[in-house]
């Protein structure tokens, strides 16, 4: 019997979360550092997917800003977390786990169109599948194709690495009082504006039951204990009505 509460999960990553130290880009170190903290749970029969995001490289919303065309934007940094996921899949195959990566876009010479049921028979054969360029569409982030993909595969909750150790009422960088939330509702998220994932996202687990679990992957065997059902971070669920 697996030691691990949950069989299938799905992982979400941000892009600034590879720079490691660095101004832009992907430190090597930390592929590296994810691969170790993910092992243990891979090895132990989880089914991982992840989602990877693209800001290290290029963000549409940035650009968009400095006057360029919000969809060409999107698109760009859509491109972007197709890099990031194949830096991802190389390290982790470096490491003797097997990966997949699967495009919203389509580009058959690096990665595998999307098609929902190869993306499950992927992690049904114990393979790690990185879902990349969000949903395919401009305007929607990677926290809402984490979203997707989450309830598309039937994960039992959708992971969110951060830098922080969960769910805060306030920037726990700023405001050494900032109080953390060991769970909260989907409601309160939204009514409170907390920054967890983009309203869309969260809208869409809420509408499809699916519990979303912030935590800290910098922190020492955060990521298995947290599928081990112990106190790691915040978890996300549904209210009294919801």
């Amino acid at each position: 019997m697996s030691e691990f509460t949950y069989k299938r999960i799905l992982l979400k990553l941000s892009g600034e979360a590879l720079m490691g130290a660095n101004e832009y880009g992907i430190d090597p170190a930390v592929p590296q550092r994810i691969a170790e903290n993910i092992r243990p749970a891979w090895e132990g029969g989880v089914q991982i997917a992840v989602v990877v995001g693209g800001g290290n490289i290029f963000r549409g919303v940035s650009g968009a800003a400095a006057g360029m065309d919000r969809a060409q934007g999107d698109n760009m940094g859509m491109l972007a977390t197709v890099i990031n996921a194949l830096a991802l899949q190389d390290c982790f195959e470096r490491n003797g786990m097997a990966c997949r990566v699967m495009s919203a876009i389509e580009m058959r010479e690096v990665a595998e169109p999307y098609i929902r049921r190869r993306a499950i028979r992927h992690l049904e054969k114990g393979r790690i599948v990185i879902f990349a360029a969000g949903t395919g569409n401009p305007y929607f982030t990677t926290d809402t194709a984490a979203a997707l993909r989450a309830c598309e595969i039937d994960a039992q909750v959708l992971m969110k690495a951060t830098k922080v150790s969960g769910i805060y009422d306030a920037d726990p960088v700023t405001n050494p009082d900032a109080k953390k939330f060991d769970t909260i509702t989907y409601a309160e998220v939204l009514n409170r504006g907390l920054k967890v994932m983009d309203a869309t996202a969260t809208a869409l687990c809420q509408d499809n039951h699916m519990p979303i679990m912030v935590f800290s992957m910098e922190e020492s065997e955060s990521f298995a204990k947290a599928l081990r059902g112990e106190e790691v971070g915040t978890t996300v669920v549904e209210g009294k009505g919801e």
